[in-house]
């Protein structure tokens, strides 16, 4: 543990803490991909197997049981609770574009080829990607609210914290994940259109807005 691992662990929870009292104080799923919840709760799950074999701590176990029960209750409410008021109109990016390939990717390149390590490996790559249909949702509705953009800037914080965090390991630990840093970098790379204009809109009082596609 560092710095550097428990301010994105910080981060990543405030980011789901905000989207869920996002949609009970609104009473409202509106803006919000209900597929990238999706993901994210395959994401836990896939990753957190190891609940039921490997104790590392209180905290890392904790925490896990906290990112899945808030995963899935999310799921529930966008799709039972409030899926009234859920756009699934606009929440129309196709998730066989990324499931399909992040699978083969996960048998391909591994650390190890037992189940648990390809789902592991699975979670990972899906994990880089799984904000996607969120930032589809966005550029095809044009804008987003401002308490959306709250959660979508903390999550990328989340992982330019454990980019740091690598960086830290490597040079205390000479720990060194090309897996995880990999599908990290290329997770943060989506966020850095989004926050130069959180930067430069949100924080300055203006309401998130994108092109509209053609």
């Amino acid at each position: 543990m560092n710095i550097f691992r428990i301010l994105g662990d910080i981060s990543h929870l405030l980011a789901i803490i905000i989207l869920l009292l996002k949609i009970l104080k609104s009473k409202s799923c509106a803006g919000i991909s209900g597929k990238s919840q999706i993901l994210f709760a395959l994401v836990f799950t896939t990753r957190y197997l190891d609940l039921f074999t490997n104790f590392i701590s209180v905290y890392n176990t904790v925490m896990k049981v906290i990112f899945l029960v808030c995963a899935y209750v999310t799921v529930y409410m966008i799709y039972v609770k409030f899926r009234k008021t859920f756009d699934s109109e606009n929440d129309s990016f196709r998730l066989e574009f990324l499931l399909v390939p992040v699978t083969g990717l996960s048998f391909l390149e591994n650390h190890s080829f037992t189940p648990l390590e390809i789902l592991w490996t699975f979670s990972i790559y899906l994990e880089s990607v799984a904000i996607l249909p969120q930032l589809f949702m966005i550029s095809k509705t044009g804008e987003a609210e401002t308490i959306t953009t709250h959660y979508l800037f903390f999550l990328g914080l989340y992982r330019a914290l454990y980019i740091a965090n690598w960086v830290w390991r490597y040079h205390t630990e000479n720990f060194y994940d090309q897996i995880a840093v990999v599908s990290g970098v290329v997770q943060t790379i989506f966020y850095c259109d989004f926050f130069y204009l959180y930067v430069t809109k949100v924080l300055k009082g203006k309401k998130l807005s994108l092109p509209m596609p053609v």
